[in-house]
């Protein structure tokens, strides 16, 4: 692994107190000069599944880092604190699930230790006083190994998979689904739903500029296009397309899909074949 100077940063911390200036002011007492990324502190209050997603999506496009990652409830419970290696960086953050899919985008699992944490600590801020100071180790050279208890990386606690099921067949007896269930991963600040699944879970059909989708979120029905950008569609239309992350995504031109939808993050949509492609 290439020499590793710089640690990225995420957590629910917020802009408005001082938590996250602790914790930068704990790296760069222990580490004068190191570079620190700010990804966000914005993910919301205890939301684990939103900081996972963000931070696997994020982390592959850093350079070699200690990517510190806070979202955690369960602060000063019996859940682990741990520090990964991976072929590409280090994670340090809580054994909540919040760690192994960036584990995964970096490469996968090398080794992982269970951190120390002090008796005389704040049992409300490992933040600043266990996970940034292990990662100011790493980056300061110290070995992992030396950092804590070897961990069974099969033994880490991992989120429930998100659902990407096919729709059960919309006339009894048909040969095949017809539809496609997948839960919405995130929303986005512009207001653009991410969906959990990739663009091979859709029928090749339905993935042709101007195809024609059928999109329905609990008791709602709208009608979207698959295209490319969001301006495939005219303003307030809405686009089906595969976002940057490489995920099937819903969009509204200059508007909100999320909004006109009524969706959030955990809710489950139905997409379906529209009429034919429209020109």
């Amino acid at each position: 692994m290439s020499h590793i100077s710089c640690v990225s940063f995420l957590s629910d911390y917020g802009l408005v107190d001082g938590f996250v200036a602790s914790c930068h002011g704990m790296l760069l007492c222990r580490t004068p000069g190191v570079h620190i990324i700010d990804i966000t502190h914005l993910i919301p209050a205890g939301d684990v599944r939103r900081g996972s997603v963000v931070l696997a999506q994020t982390v592959g496009h850093l350079p070699p880092a200690v990517h510190l990652a806070v979202v955690d409830p369960g602060v000063g419970t019996s859940r682990r604190a741990l520090a990964v290696a991976t072929p590409r960086g280090f994670l340090v953050g809580p054994d909540n699930g919040l760690l192994p899919p960036a584990a995964d985008a970096l490469g996968g699992v090398r080794s992982v230790v269970a951190l120390a944490v002090p008796a005389e600590v704040s049992a409300t801020f490992h933040g600043r006083d266990v996970f940034a100071p292990a990662a100011a180790a790493l980056v300061a050279g110290q070995d992992l190994a030396g950092l804590g208890i070897p961990v069974d990386p099969a033994g880490l606690a991992r989120l429930p998979p998100p659902v990407v099921r096919p729709a059960r067949p919309a006339t009894a007896g048909a040969a095949s689904p017809t539809a496609v269930e997948i839960e919405v991963l995130t929303v986005d600040t512009f207001g653009n739903v991410q969906l959990a699944g990739a663009a091979d879970v859709l029928p090749s059909a339905w993935v042709a500029p101007g195809r024609t989708i059928e999109i329905t979120a609990d008791r709602s029905v709208a009608t979207g296009l698959f295209g490319l950008t969001f301006a495939s569609v005219d303003p307030g239309e809405i686009v089906v397309y595969v976002d940057s992350a490489g995920l099937v995504a819903l969009a509204v031109n200059r508007g909100s899909a999320a909004r006109r939808l009524a969706v959030t993050a955990g809710d489950v949509v139905r997409l379906a074949a529209g009429g034919a492609e429209r020109q």
